[in-house]
């Protein structure tokens, strides 16, 4: 008899960006971890994706992207899918960009340039199963991560 074996994907992330670079940059580190990487250069590509029947596993987003903002495309994200975990980036810290992005779903919030070392930790924060003591803590400690580590 043949012992079953377990195949698994590797995670996917759909990383949403207006800039070819930071895409790039994105996928390389993410590559690098062995994540399946997708992109979308706006949130309205991003959100046909996700309306045409592509789930991701997180959804890396940029807050600054011409016609669709990222805050406007994490709302309409979850609205199409509320089970999504998506982790926003932006080049400015705004702690009232944070509160927001938090209070619309959010479950991190990174600061540009990001640093491996953090992507990796909220990447992981999301992809890890919520325990019940832990679910409600495990949201603010993923927002609260890129400063701590810097």
């Amino acid at each position: 008899m043949l012992a079953a074996r377990v195949c698994t994907l590797a995670p996917t992330i759909l990383v949403v960006d207006d800039s070819p670079a930071m895409l790039k940059y994105f996928r390389t580190l993410l590559e690098l971890d062995s994540y399946r990487v997708h992109t979308a250069s706006n949130g309205l590509e991003a959100l046909r994706r996700v309306r045409e029947g592509f789930v991701p596993d997180i959804v890396l987003l940029d807050v600054q992207m011409p016609h669709l903002d990222g805050m406007q495309t994490l709302k309409y994200l979850l609205e199409l899918r509320s089970e999504l975990k998506v982790i926003m980036c932006s080049a400015w810290s705004d702690p009232g960009k944070v509160q927001q992005a938090r209070l619309l779903g959010a479950q991190a919030y990174l600061t540009k340039p990001v640093q491996h070392l953090c992507l990796t930790a909220a990447l992981e924060t999301c992809l890890r199963p919520p325990s019940r003591s832990t679910a409600a803590s495990t949201h603010l400690n993923a927002l609260a991560l890129p400063s701590l580590l810097q």
